[in-house]
């Protein structure tokens, strides 16, 4: 389906792509410390989810909708950036030193999965990225919608990778009691002044992918 040189161009685009800090690894760490080392794995799912809707857009030609739609693009654009800053002031308000709950609680892993496919479901630069970059790699002469199922599901299984290594990391940053209530607040304010710095950026960006 695609020539040796090209994947291979595609693969190492996209790993360079996967491990640019992003609204996704700040996300799934804001969750790691907001909620522990399960809610931040289960908000990984749910980014990997949000992911795979926009590779199946792109296949069905619904993110071209998107694109060339100013009224769509708008709405769908402000309603995610909303979104990231309404999560990143809520980290910023939570109070307690220590942010950890229970791992085995339901109701925080469904909500974090919840609010990880939602994240990534409406950021619009995602749609207008694998618009931008996956048709580069597509073979004319074969079925494009495969290729673009195959494409889009490597940049997300490739991104996941990093955000479940970034959640890893930010637990055990907090894994030591000496300090941890010092760390615990550090990263809190540092996960949530990026997530609303991210959704400001991204209310205030232009249509450019």
């Amino acid at each position: 389906m695609f020539a040796g040189t090209s994947f291979a161009a595609f693969l190492l685009a996209a790993v360079i792509l996967a491990v640019t800090p992003g609204p996704g690894i700040a996300y799934v760490v804001a969750r790691t410390v907001a909620g522990g080392r399960a809610e931040g794995l289960a908000s990984c799912l749910g980014t990997a989810f949000g992911g795979m809707l926009h590779v199946a857009a792109a296949a069905l030609g619904l993110s071209l909708l998107v694109a060339q739609s100013a009224v769509a693009f708008t709405f769908v654009k402000y309603l995610g950036a909303i979104y990231l800053i309404y999560l990143g002031v809520r980290l910023l308000l939570a109070r307690g030193g220590d942010l950890a709950v229970v791992a085995g609680s339901a109701r925080g892993l469904r909500r974090a999965l919840l609010d990880g496919l939602v994240v990534e479901a409406l950021n619009v630069k995602t749609a207008l990225f694998f618009l931008a970059f996956l048709p580069q790699f597509v073979n004319a002469a074969e079925p494009v919608a495969m290729q673009l199922v195959v494409l889009g599901t490597t940049c997300v299984v490739l991104n996941t990778a990093v955000d479940v290594v970034a959640v890893l990391g930010s637990s055990r940053l907090l894994a030591s009691h000496i300090g941890r209530e010092a760390r615990a607040r550090l990263l809190r304010r540092l996960s949530g002044t990026t997530m609303v710095a991210l959704g400001a950026w991204l209310a205030l960006s232009g249509r450019e992918p």
